[in-house]
């Protein structure tokens, strides 16, 4: 999993919009960026839609959310619609960005090991910098704890 205090890596991704995000479109803002495993799963549903909302709270502190996942940008833009989404979704299917974040890797579900996406987030300053991960999410209260990490950090 990357390290507090390392900058974002090298990624350009497509989001659910068709338009390519870097690091350096990140930059000048406070960014949650949130991995899931897949679109339209009941637990990824949860924590989109607690993201969503909580979205007032999440622009009153001056952030912006970013899922990110190996689904496509057709399925991101079918779960958007569904869901209401107010934030991009980001489809990364190479593991660009999901391999050097530590997201990706083996994990144990329903009793088996296997290598899949790990359900992380990721706190990152407006300077493009990881200022604090959460590297096995639970669903329940994530989305509060998040929000209390960020008004603690984005303090001036």
């Amino acid at each position: 999993m990357i390290q507090t205090g390392t900058p974002l890596p090298a990624f350009a991704l497509q989001d659910d919009q068709g338009t390519t995000v870097t690091p350096h479109t990140l930059q000048g803002a406070w960014t949650v960026l949130y991995v899931y495993p897949k679109d339209a799963t009941p637990g990824c549903t949860t924590e989109a839609c607690d993201f969503r909302d909580a979205w007032s709270r999440v622009q009153a502190a001056g952030a912006r959310v970013y899922g990110l996942s190996r689904d496509s940008v057709a399925s991101h833009v079918k779960f958007i619609e569904k869901q209401g989404l107010p934030f991009r979704l980001l489809s990364d299917p190479d593991k660009t960005l999901l391999a050097p974040l530590g997201a990706w890797g083996r994990k144990v579900m329903y009793g088996k090991e296997v290598e899949g996406i790990i359900r992380s987030t990721f706190l990152v300053d407006p300077a493009g910098v990881v200022r604090h991960v959460w590297p096995k999410v639970s669903v329940k209260g994530h989305v509060e704890a998040v929000l209390a990490k960020l008004a603690e950090l984005s303090r001036p």
